[in-house]
């Protein structure tokens, strides 16, 4: 999935809902800079996994929290809140024929 395919479907669902405004435009913005945020710390997590192992302020070896984890589950929480404000759902789909299901 592209960034780009991702940012005009939203522009479009707007559209077709005659909700292509300024102010919900820039909420589209900010929802894609999420999603860069959120494929960032996917990234981390396949890179170092859920938990890592980290070396102390003494030199001992311990196993730390990925923090990438916690802030996936909160950017994932914003970009929900995002879609509800500009009130873009699964029940509020709209079809074209030309669209791939």
């Amino acid at each position: 999935m592209k960034k780009a395919d991702v940012r005009n479907s939203l522009i479009k669902q707007l559209e077709d809902k005659g909700a292509n405004v300024s102010h919900f435009e820039d909420l589209v913005n900010d929802y894609m800079d999420f999603w860069s945020i959120k494929s960032k710390l996917q990234t981390d997590i396949r890179k170092r996994g859920i938990v890592y192992e980290d070396k102390s302020s003494v030199g001992i070896v311990m196993q730390k929290n990925n923090p990438s984890v916690k802030e996936l589950v909160n950017v994932n929480r914003q970009m929900l809140s995002i879609l509800r404000e500009l009130g873009l759902s699964t029940d509020e789909i709209v079809c074209n024929e030309d669209d791939e299901l």
